[in-house]
């Protein structure tokens, strides 16, 4: 949880905005600067947080199974991990993404708005070759990735977003 004053030595911080506020991490106008979580993830995995984005145009993002220390330079960012899109493109697209969010082979879930001001569970999970995500447990995206990113590199979770003000809390990150 994210019950102080200050993130700690747990996480590392690439630029972005991030704050904790009344026990809740908060992010707004990030712009491709995650905030890396310091210890490397296991192979498989589940993850799992509650969010709330107070901006109507949704756009929830994470990043997993990243190098732990990339980001955006310049505004095109290819990322070093998985990175899951709820409500991304002013609330039109439901994404899961190897390296590039706005790749060909990206995989684009069914519709799904981002309501403003509603808390989401959200859930990660790799089994094997096998990436998916889930709001609310109501699959957004799956994706069957043939050499799936794992290893040193592709080892880490981020919070991130671009512009909207997103709210998190009750991380959970569990080996499968």
């Amino acid at each position: 949880d994210f019950e102080r004053a200050e993130l700690g030595e747990m996480w590392r911080g690439t630029g972005g905005p991030y704050r904790l506020v009344r026990g809740q991490l908060r992010i707004k106008g990030a712009r491709n600067r995650p905030l890396w979580f310091a210890r490397r993830l296991p192979r498989d995995v589940r993850i799992e947080f509650d969010v709330r984005s107070e901006s109507e145009s949704g756009d929830v993002k994470v990043e997993v199974f990243g190098d732990g220390q990339s980001k955006a330079d310049s505004v095109s960012y290819t990322a070093t991990s998985y990175v899951l899109i709820f409500g991304g493109w002013n609330n039109t697209k439901n994404v899961l993404a190897r390296l590039d969010e706005h790749g060909t082979d990206r995989v684009e879930g069914p519709r799904r708005k981002v309501e403003k001001g509603r808390t989401y569970r959200l859930r990660i999970e790799r089994r094997g070759a096998v990436i998916a995500f889930w709001a609310d447990e109501e699959l957004i995206a799956r994706m069957d990735d043939p050499e799936p990113l794992q290893g040193r590199g592709h080892d880490h979770f981020a919070f991130n977003n671009w512009q909207s003000e997103l709210w998190f809390d009750n991380l959970k990150i569990e080996a499968l």
